[in-house]
């Protein structure tokens, strides 16, 4: 199976820690990672995105929004929050069962982030393919 790249428009949502809310029930803490993971597997279907069984490689590239504070000559590294395993997270609790069987079988992971630059939008580019394509 060859590999397989899409691009998520949108403002990546991180996923982070669960919140309780009373009687053993607990929420996610950000609003925004709902309709984020939703625009992902949105978007792997889409592109009609197979679904991998074996282990597989993924390479996730964010493009976090640009702060209005950022000089327009030059972009510097996206070093603020939010962090870069909770943006992965969401985006692999997306794609479970849709792209892969279980998060468990990405055996390989390259994940990137940066500012986007003067003009570009945010979003994510994903890459998704079998290890044994990798290794040929």
């Amino acid at each position: 199976m060859t590999a397989t790249t899409f691009h998520v428009e949108g403002i990546p949502a991180p996923q982070g820690s669960k919140r309780h809310v009373g009687h053993g029930r607990l929420i996610e803490s950000s609003k925004a990672l709902k309709p984020w993971r939703e625009r992902v597997a949105w978007t792997a279907r889409e592109h009609n995105v197979p679904l991998r069984t074996g282990a597989v490689t993924v390479r996730l590239a964010f493009v976090m929004p640009r702060p209005v504070s950022t000089p327009k000559t030059r972009t510097p590294p996206a070093m603020r929050k939010p962090d870069l395993d909770k943006l992965t997270r969401g985006v692999f609790d997306a794609l479970s069962g849709l792209c892969f069987e279980d998060d468990a079988r990405v055996v390989d992971l390259r994940a990137t982030k940066r500012l986007a630059a003067a003009g570009e939008k945010p979003g994510l580019t994903i890459t998704i393919s079998d290890l044994t394509e990798e290794l040929a």
